[in-house]
């Protein structure tokens, strides 16, 4: 089930996306994708729907981001040893764990705004993974059935003020717009393996990253449990697992955004995104 939110922002509407891609209005069922709709009752609900009673939805619709109320927005650095190389780092013996602010999160397609002073904004394709249970000290070997479903995420980093601006990696990775997501929330029973695969992105329609999730040097299910060992996971929650290598810093020379670029990215069954670059401006 290919679980989505579509319409202006602010004004998003809850939808599915049925298997003719067709978008389906779900507003007399849920009142939105929030975390209440993603524990396991809640989804068996909504799957039960028959999506041809659905009302269809305008194609030309804007995709919000496909869940809303997220309270945690983690993050997994270096998890693709091949993009460890490429940034001058070492593999990492555990997983590297910072925040992304859940004000940068946005719908797929918006526009991406460079940061004030901004000199090394950066892309990554990466997996990410949403909640469905609270998750405390879960064992690797349960860890995915607290997961309700994944997503694509462009984790952008503003380079300097994650590796110049002292050791807090944050500072780079919750700027407003910083955080696309979806097209659409696939839930977990739709993706049989989540290290197996596909993720691409290209900047101005030249391919920059390829990779497979099969080279993450820690697994879903391993983060899973992992952090919550360090704090509850609600639902809800993302954790975004690492990009494979072809970002921007590890470019010889280093190649950064700038205003009028293009970026293209997708994984496999989970969908694509496409952002335009644009310079900073006040937010309303």
């Amino acid at each position: 089930m290919k679980l989505l939110r579509y319409g202006p922002q602010g004004q998003e509407r809850p939808g599915l996306l049925d298997q003719s891609g067709d978008i389906r209005d779900l507003s007399d069922h849920v009142p939105d994708i929030t975390p209440d709709q993603l524990a396991p009752g809640s989804l068996e609900k909504i799957a039960a729907l028959d999506p041809e009673r659905l009302a269809r939805v305008d194609s030309a619709q804007r995709y919000g981001p496909p869940i809303t109320g997220t309270r945690k927005f983690l993050a997994i650095g270096l998890n693709y040893a091949d993009h460890a190389a490429e940034s001058n780092m070492p593999i990492p013996e555990e997983p590297i764990l910072f925040t992304k602010a859940t004000s940068c999160i946005q719908g797929p397609n918006d526009d991406v705004m460079l940061p004030r002073d901004s000199v090394k904004t950066d892309w990554e394709v990466e997996l990410g993974v949403v909640i469905g249970s609270i998750a405390r000290y879960v064992d690797e070997a349960d860890a995915l059935r607290y997961v309700a479903g994944y997503l694509v995420v462009n984790d952008l980093s503003e380079r300097e003020f994650q590796l110049e601006r002292g050791s807090q990696w944050d500072k780079g990775k919750g700027c407003d717009t910083f955080g696309p997501i979806g097209p659409w929330l696939v839930t977990a029973d739709e993706v049989s393996d989540p290290q197996s695969l596909d993720l691409w992105l290209d900047v101005n329609g030249r391919r920059m990253q390829s990779g497979n999730t099969r080279t993450m040097v820690f697994t879903v299910a391993n983060l899973v449990s992992y952090v919550s060992r360090f704090m509850t996971l609600e639902p809800g929650d993302i954790i975004t697992t690492g990009t494979p290598p072809g970002v921007g810093l590890g470019l010889k020379p280093p190649v950064f955004l700038k205003a009028g670029d293009t970026m293209q990215l997708g994984i496999e069954g989970l969908g694509e995104q496409s952002q335009a670059v644009i310079p900073w401006r006040h937010l309303e």
